[in-house]
């Protein structure tokens, strides 16, 4: 192999390395991303499940409330 042909070919694996290591970053960065959305989601099933439990209590009260 030529030392032309060589250095093209040791240029393109330097390039696929890089390439390779942001990719590997931006995996972490979507992977990080991911599980803060998905604790935020449940704090939020969370807080609507606490809410409903409070609206159906005072619909129950109401509802005593309006038969006597």
């Amino acid at each position: 192999m030529s030392d032309d042909r060589f250095q093209s070919l040791s240029e393109k694996v330097d390039v696929l390395i890089d390439l390779c290591a942001d990719m590997k970053r931006e995996n972490q960065l979507l992977r990080a991303s991911a599980d803060n959305w998905q604790s935020e989601r449940k704090q939020l099933m969370e807080k609507n499940k606490a809410a409903k439990t409070q609206l159906e209590s005072i619909l129950v009260r109401l509802k005593a409330m309006d038969q006597s």
